[in-house]
């Protein structure tokens, strides 16, 4: 701590008590205090907050800064909401300022940080291009000062189109600011760690470190695999087994987390619940009742997953499987923190399929496998939303002149910088921009789009689903998809589930979007949210492979329901060899399944590879459905000649799946969805290997 200016050591030794820092905040003060970007990563609870704050504090004292120094960047408004008292508690100790800005901040307190800006602002990025986008905000002089931007939890950035937003929004500050703001990214266990930290510093010329210190001894996690049949089921299991204790419960839809939730308080279990689609009112008091709760149930969906803090838990359970390691890894983490105490996770399978799945995971994270957190290629659609976002921040650009803005090397990345003139060309000449005195603005078709009112679709590369408000009384209770009350059957009563309830619809509000609702009395809803995962990847689909031909993932207690419908699953997969092959299933009902084992993205390419001998559904990460009377010789055939050539999605296809591509040009747009949407390798790698032809007497296996 002797590195720390006078000050904050000794507020952190006399004040907050501090006997010493923790590996990694000892680490991460050299190189901090010294101005360097840097990427720390620890586990959940490892103390990454204040490894970035109390640096970036005490360079704040040294220095003297002055205004608006530092931003805060969540991925989460419910993180920002937890981590506010505490930033706040630092800076009032160092007689600083934090506040926080995001979407559900009155008008009144945004309206005193444009006045007098704090010291640290906590927000998310969305926020900060609103700021930038705003005529109400005087955005070159509130960020005139900034010094230092940290990124809280930027592996859950990283992954998605979200990251290059924030990339771009960072490289524009670094404009207005005159200056190369320091960027301390904190993260979670992620498989490539130099990847990221080369990401996040990308468009900066200081040096850059990667603080990520050994992992401390830990006990070996208690991770117990439980088939329970279905989620009633789970729910008797849930409120019969560790009461007394504080049980934090992941469900990987907010539709299962409200049935769940529905099921529990059935069984008279004291339980809360916590997602995205809550209204916030709803959402916070169930996460400070849980918080402050001598034991219970939380139910929850990943948006627990970043670390929010609510109390010392005692179990995780995880209904079926997440998608990812990574995101188990960070739920596992949520327990064991107390010393000596034991990090823990109990999976409940409510199908054979999910014991499938939590199976294949489980082998994957024993094996020490990890994903790599790998941004999405060519964000092309999110160049389009940054020029448009720039002109409305700036009023005009010059027709080359943006690139002083994203960066002479475009910070998002090689696959943009060899279209972006052809793009610019191409808005220009579809009206989407107009050039005056060799002068971009925005032209007539964005005047339609983004102007008034509308500019608020620029401050976020993802589209919002159209959602209804669930209101009762004055109590807003969340929000459902508008098209789930539109497919309603008319025989179906009008009762919807959400926050756990059954609630009658008294009438819905088509204008203004409302659906006024009353306790439900005899009658039962279901969730009313629509939408599926991210498909499986080639290593968990191969994770899957190895466990169903009798892998038994290492360090994982199995219960004996468990045990018996594992054993009777891979009774299912008898066939499976142990040499690398794909396999024709046919069963006695003539039902044809080729089983790839090669994840979503490669069966959708394969499926359209083979053509006519799929059938139009949908392919899992680990088969494809053929057509019955397909023959062996044919499907060989099929793969020997035509692997890998499909047809490329029609450009039209693209414009529900990514926001602002319907203004690309069509090349461009098709060139974004095979960059993205493919997995030539693994479909190269499948087409290339032998396919065993199996005929059953019975029923097949089905993904």
């Amino acid at each position: 701590m002797s590195e720390f200016h006078p000050l904050l050591q000794h507020h952190v030794v006399n004040t907050l008590a501090w006997p010493s820092l923790r590996p990694l905040q000892q680490q991460a003060v050299g190189p901090l205090t010294a101005g360097r970007h840097a990427l720390l990563i620890a586990p959940t609870a490892g103390g990454k907050t204040e490894a970035a704050v109390f640096p970036t504090f005490s360079r704040m004292l040294a220095e003297d800064w002055r205004g608006l120094s530092v931003l805060y960047l969540c991925p989460l408004r419910a993180l920002l909401n937890n981590l506010a008292p505490r930033l706040q508690g630092y800076a009032d100790l160092l007689g600083r300022r934090a506040a926080l800005w995001h979407g559900d901040v009155a008008e009144s307190q945004r309206e005193r940080i444009r006045r007098d800006p704090p010291d640290v602002l906590l927000t998310t990025p969305e926020s900060v291009e609103a700021m930038l986008i705003s005529s109400k905000t005087d955005h070159a002089w509130l960020f005139r000062n900034l010094q230092v931007v940290i990124i809280d939890e930027i592996h859950a950035f990283a992954g998605d189109d979200r990251g290059w937003h924030l990339l771009s929004v960072v490289q524009r500050l670094q404009r207005l600011s005159n200056r190369e703001p320091q960027r301390i990214g904190l993260s979670a266990t992620v498989g490539e760690p130099a990847a990221l930290l080369d990401w996040v510093t990308a468009g900066t010329a200081g040096d850059k470190t990667l603080v990520a210190p050994p992992p401390g001894a830990r006990l070996q996690p208690e991770i117990t695999l439980d088939h329970v049949g279905s989620l009633g089921n789970a729910a008797i299991v849930l409120s019969r087994l560790h009461r007394g204790e504080k049980r934090l419960v992941f469900v990987d839809s907010r539709a299962r987390a409200e049935e769940l939730v529905r099921e529990l308080r059935m069984q008279g279990a004291q339980t809360w619940l916590s997602h995205g689609s809550l209204g916030r009112e709803e959402r916070a008091a169930a996460e400070e009742a849980f918080a402050t709760a001598p034991a219970g149930v939380i139910v929850a969906t990943s948006t627990m997953e970043l670390g929010i803090d609510v109390g010392d838990l005692d179990r995780v359970v995880q209904i079926d499987a997440p998608w990812t390691v990574a995101g188990f890894l960070q739920r596992l983490g949520r327990t064991g923190r107390r010393t000596g105490a034991v990090s823990n996770c109990l999976f409940l399978c409510t199908s054979e399929r999910a014991l499938r799945d939590a199976l294949g995971l489980l082998t994957a994270w024993s094996d020490g496998y990890v994903e790599p957190v790998l941004p999405p290629p060519a964000p092309l659609h999110v160049f389009v939303q940054q020029l448009l976002a720039l002109l409305r921040q700036e009023g005009t650009l010059g027709r080359h002149t943006w690139r002083t803005w994203l960066g002479e090397r475009l910070i998002l990345g090689e696959d943009v910088e060899q279209r972006a003139d052809a793009i610019v060309a191409h808005l220009i000449a579809t009206g989407v921009l107009s050039v005056d005195g060799g002068m971009l603005q925005f032209g007539p078709e964005a005047e339609r789009r983004y102007g008034k009112r509308n500019y608020l679709d620029l401050t976020a590369v993802f589209a919002d689903p159209p959602t209804l408000a669930v209101v009762h009384g004055r109590t807003s209770l969340g929000q459902i998809h508008i098209r789930s009350l539109l497919r309603r059957r008319d025989d179906e009563p009008a009762v919807v589930l959400i926050a756990g309830r059954d609630w009658a619809i008294d009438h819905v509000d088509w204008r203004r979007r409302v659906v006024h609702v009353e306790p439900a009395k005899h009658q039962r809803g279901r969730p009313q949210w629509l939408g599926t995962g991210p498909g499986q990847s080639a290593a968990l689909a191969q994770a899957t492979r190895k466990a169903l031909a009798g892998a038994d993932p290492e360090g994982v207690m199995m219960s004996k329901r468990a045990e018996q419908a594992t054993d009777e699953l891979r009774g299912q997969f008898r066939w499976l060899r142990s040499e690398p092959e794909s396999a024709m299933v046919r069963d006695a009902d003539g039902t044809t399944w080729w089983w790839t084992f090669a994840g979503t993205a490669a069966n959708v390419e394969l499926a359209g590879t083979v053509g006519d001998l799929a059938p139009a559904t949908p392919a899992s990460g680990l088969a494809i459905r053929l057509i019955d009377d397909v023959r062996h010789a044919d499907l060989v055939e099929r793969l020997r000649t035509d692997a890998g050539n499909v047809p490329p999605a029609p450009p039209a296809e693209l414009a529900d799946a990514y926001k602002f591509a319907d203004v690309l040009p069509d090349d461009a747009a098709v060139a974004m969805f095979e960059a993205r949407d493919r997995d030539p390798v693994t479909v190269e790698r499948v087409a290339a290997l032998p396919v065993h032809r199996v005929l059953l007497s019975d029923r097949g296996p089905r993904p």
